[in-house]
């Protein structure tokens, strides 16, 4: 993990970490959790905004009220994104096919 993308973190506000007395940023356990969280959502594709608003909700505890409500809106979106990333998905192959069939019919022998 790069100083770089721990500070992006930090700025985003998705991780808060303790100072020592020199200034020096102190990454404990939960936040190193916490980090790792971050980075299988982003490789997953969620867009920071979203994980801004599911993140407090896969640490805290399960009795905080609304949670119901706001992993609901939050599930939502996140199929919704699944959806329009499906889309893109589906648009990306049908050209790859185009192109893969352009080059047979100009270049036979090359696949």
């Amino acid at each position: 993990m790069s100083a770089r993308s721990l500070r992006y973190y930090e700025d985003e506000g998705l991780i808060v970490p303790g100072r020592f007395s020199n200034g020096y940023r102190d990454y404990c356990r939960s936040t190193i959790d916490r980090v790792l969280v971050i980075r299988s959502l982003l490789e997953s594709g969620l867009p920071v905004r979203l994980i801004k608003e599911v993140l407090p909700h896969l640490t805290d505890g399960p009795d905080d009220v609304g949670t119901d409500v706001v992993c609901a809106e939050f599930l939502h979106e996140v199929r919704s994104y699944r959806d329009r990333l499906a889309a893109r998905i589906a648009d990306l192959s049908a050209q790859r096919a185009a192109l893969d069939a352009y080059l047979r019919e100009v270049r036979p022998t090359d696949a």
